[in-house]
């Protein structure tokens, strides 16, 4: 089977505080988005990535893929205000020829997707055109409104990850109805929902974790150093 990703990279994650864009970060004297893009790289499911980037930063991204000589297996594509935005830049730099194909959206902040799943998300939306990587909440959960408090039931709960994978019509489709609605969803899924259609649950894994603030950065690499000692 075969399938694009669609790697969000244009952010500049204020809450990492660390005054440039965290995919710039070195996670053991390698860049995060570097560390993300090898999992597609190193897939041979994968045949096209779209790199979102901010323009600014174009010549800098540009020069670390040379140095990996990766430059003919990645598309630069310019990002957006909003990660929607982006996402949707990156649907239009599809060529028609590889729009049979799935495409999977991933967060380039993620680097630790494993390539079974990636497989399981391909197949699954091959079948039903839609699925996403999600795991079980673990904590308990309140919904807070005024002074009630709530607590959710916690095994209806998932926590939403990426990749997340659609048939190239349905998700372009997804995001042109958002645009024409003004509607501004938390992920891609939840504009597939806002159509009303079905979406697989493929069970990820906790250590999928999305790099947001600079705890994050040092149980990153506590990872890769678990990974490389194996």
């Amino acid at each position: 089977m075969k399938y694009n990703v669609i790697v969000l990279a244009a952010g500049q994650g204020k809450r990492m505080n660390v005054g440039k864009n965290k995919q710039f970060i070195e996670l053991l004297n390698e860049p995060l988005i570097i560390h993300t893009l090898k999992n597609f790289i190193d897939d041979n499911w994968c045949q096209n990535i779209y790199l979102v980037i901010n323009p600014n930063e174009q010549k800098q991204m540009k020069d670390l893929i040379v140095s990996y000589q990766w430059q003919d297996q990645i598309t630069f594509v310019h990002g957006g205000r909003e990660r929607q935005e982006s996402g949707y830049q990156g649907l239009l730099a599809i060529s028609e020829e590889n729009q049979d194909m799935i495409v999977m959206i991933h967060d380039g902040a993620r680097p630790f997707v494993e390539e079974s799943h990636l497989h399981e998300l391909a197949h699954a939306a091959k079948e039903n055109n839609a699925a996403l990587l999600a795991v079980p909440v673990t904590d308990t959960i309140k919904r807070k409104n005024g002074d009630k408090i709530e607590t959710l039931d916690r095994s209806t709960l998932w926590a939403a990850q990426t990749p997340q994978a659609f048939s190239y019509s349905l998700i372009k489709k997804a995001h042109e109805q958002a645009i024409a609605s003004e509607y501004l969803g938390t992920d891609d899924v939840s504009l597939v929902e806002a159509l009303g259609k079905p979406v697989d649950i493929i069970h990820g894994t906790y250590q999928n974790v999305k790099l947001t603030t600079p705890e994050d950065i040092m149980r990153a690499e506590m990872i890769l150093e678990r990974q490389e000692g194996k």
